[in-house]
């Protein structure tokens, strides 16, 4: 019975937990260097402890090893974002360059949708909603469902 209910609370704890982002097994390059993978590791682990100065550290030498990982360039826009002081330009630039390495990376699709609400922009954050029902095949995908609530929150405060 214990060992049940453990079971039961682990589950429900991985499936609340927010994502950082969408490991895109079709971004990532055939060799990209061990190293790489073990900074993004890294990187995930610091943000999700919201330690950006790690995660930027270790994105920063994971991106140059790995230019073309849209993970690495996801994560290096959401940083950016979610720093003390954001830098949004460096943010959409890492976004839109996850999105030319991998157009259909729905990560960088929910994470550019709520940098353009921050931006005040709801119409491009709506074009990327609809670009994740598209790549989802329905709105039931935890990318499409995390952009539309943002969406739901900035037009009921605006």
């Amino acid at each position: 019975m214990k060992k049940s209910l453990l079971l039961l609370a682990l589950l429900a704890a991985a499936t609340s937990a927010p994502a950082v982002d969408t490991v895109e097994p079709a971004a990532a390059p055939r060799a990209t260097p061990a190293r790489s993978v073990d900074r993004l590791a890294n990187a995930r682990s610091a943000i999700d402890r919201k330690d950006w100065d790690v995660a930027m550290r270790e994105l920063s030498v994971a991106v140059r090893e790995s230019p073309q990982n849209a993970d690495v360039h996801n994560l290096l826009g959401y940083t950016y974002r979610k720093r003390a002081n954001p830098d949004m330009a460096k943010a959409y630039e890492h976004y839109t360059m996850a999105l030319k390495i991998n157009p259909q990376h729905k990560g960088a699709h929910e994470y550019i949708g709520e940098a353009y609400l921050i931006d005040r922009k709801p119409q491009e954050a709506e074009q990327h909603l609809a670009d994740l029902e598209r790549i989802c095949g329905s709105r039931n995908c935890e990318e499409y469902q995390d952009l539309a609530k943002s969406i739901a929150e900035y037009k009921a405060k605006n």
